[in-house]
């Protein structure tokens, strides 16, 4: 019986199934990392920590240390590194509970957070970092907060979600690779420990790739053009690399033809989207804490007593409950390995984002100019969740890809011609 600090790699892994010796170095230690506390109250601990921060950060427009550091001593940015390097999988219905509860604190330090987390999610599902970088960046996160993430949009092509090359280019040198080109949007810009930068070569049919570029490399410039209605702390500037030089180990492109999408990555994916159903959550809390203080003069009882809050209230519940059910029915459906899971994905992120917006801006309308006053967090937390709208699938997308498929569906069959 091997030890839990163990990996057995498949051969030896049948080996041992088999009653069989495993032979030496067929097995490669890891060892463990300290484990996470993911129970609820333990999240519940990290989000109230994140929402102290949160109006503080979101009025600075600042790079949201506090929020960060808080969600490292947690250990939730360790959430999702393989087993190869001591860590455990993250899965789809604890990857909703992760970031919907930091969500419900900071949804800037949430998108943050989960920009990192996935990357740990794809390096263990198709590995592409060196090894001794990667190993690196694990023994790293046991001290410091070591933020990673996607630099994938362009000022000019938008989100390559919607297709097209990127202009950001990556040329090979006697020593390695140099990369120039100007990104857009690049959560966490300012606290990022490495880019993955999403890049193209400048062949005729050019190999497509994220390289990995460290933060302290020479040649990084951040433009700070991020000044957005929500997300505000989120750090999503720009980012121009000029003869940006890497190790040739740190990147390994591959043509369009050869792109493929990872279901699994999905799986954890919808957590993204989850962490506005947080941001619903607290403004709910602000709802129902505003309805039970306020005592209109002329009602002389607290408003939460009259039935249309109370009718108010049952609304933003049933929005909010909605967007849960779908969240982690479509999560259940990967875990049990459903063949429809990624098809109820791609429709899952829209339903979600109406219903908590829906959620936000109904506590909103109900409590008029209070909801709207910057120094109640409502009006932040309806800012914040309109965000959930340009994360991919955009709704426009989804539809047409939901529509296609069922029209195909259900199109006729048309008979083969006759013989002769």
């Amino acid at each position: 019986m091997t030890a839990p600090s163990e990996v057995i790699t498949p051969s030896a892994a049948e080996a041992v199934a088999a009653g069989e010796t495993v032979p030496a170095g067929a097995a490669a230690a890891a060892t463990p990392l300290p484990e996470v506390d993911i129970s609820d109250e333990a999240l519940a601990r990290v989000g109230a920590q994140l929402a102290a921060t949160a109006e503080e950060y979101d009025r600075s427009g600042d790079f949201p240390w506090k929020g960060v550091q808080a969600v490292h001593d947690a250990g939730l940015l360790r959430l999702g590194i393989d087993a190869r390097y001591g860590g455990r999988p993250l899965s789809p219905t604890d990857s909703i509970r992760v970031f919907e509860a930091l969500g419900k604190g900071d949804p800037s330090v949430a998108l943050v957070s989960a920009m990192t987390v996935f990357q740990h999610v794809l390096q263990a599902r198709d590995p592409f970092w060196p090894d001794e970088l990667y190993r690196k960046v694990v023994a790293d996160s046991l001290e410091r907060p070591v933020l990673l993430n996607a630099i994938r949009a362009e000022p000019e092509l938008g989100a390559p979600a919607r297709g097209g090359l990127p202009a950001t280019k990556i040329r090979r040198t006697a020593d390695g690779w140099v990369i120039n080109g100007h990104k857009g949007f690049a959560t966490s810009s300012e606290g990022l420990s490495y880019h993955l930068v999403w890049v193209a070569t400048e062949e005729d049919d050019p190999l497509l790739g994220h390289v990995i570029i460290p933060a302290g490399s020479p040649g990084i410039e951040i433009v700070r053009t991020w000044d957005h209605f929500g997300l505000r702390a989120s750090s999503t500037h720009d980012v121009i690399y000029r003869d940006v030089e890497v190790p040739a180990e740190n990147f390994h492109g591959l043509t369009a033809s050869a792109q493929n999408p990872d279901a699994g990555f999905a799986a954890v994916g919808i957590g993204a989207t989850a962490l506005y159903i947080g941001v619903a959550r607290a403004a709910q809390e602000f709802f129902l804490r505003f309805a039970h203080e306020r005592v209109p003069t002329a009602l002389g009882r607290p408003i939460a007593t009259t039935e249309r809050i109370q009718t108010v209230a049952g609304e933003i519940e049933a929005q909010i409950v909605a967007a849960e059910e779908i969240a982690f029915g479509v999560a259940r459906r990967f875990e049990d390995g459903a063949p429809q899971a990624v098809e109820r994905s791609i429709l899952a992120k829209p339903l979600i984002a109406r219903a908590a917006i829906t959620a936000v801006q109904t506590a909103v309308a109900a409590i008029g100019n209070p909801g709207l006053t910057r120094r109640n967090p409502l009006e932040r937390h309806l800012r914040d969740v309109h965000c959930v709208r340009v994360h991919p699938p955009q709704e426009d997308t989804a539809l047409l890809i939901a529509g296609r498929r069922v029209l195909a569906a259900a199109a006729p069959v048309t008979a083969a011609p006759a013989a002769g």
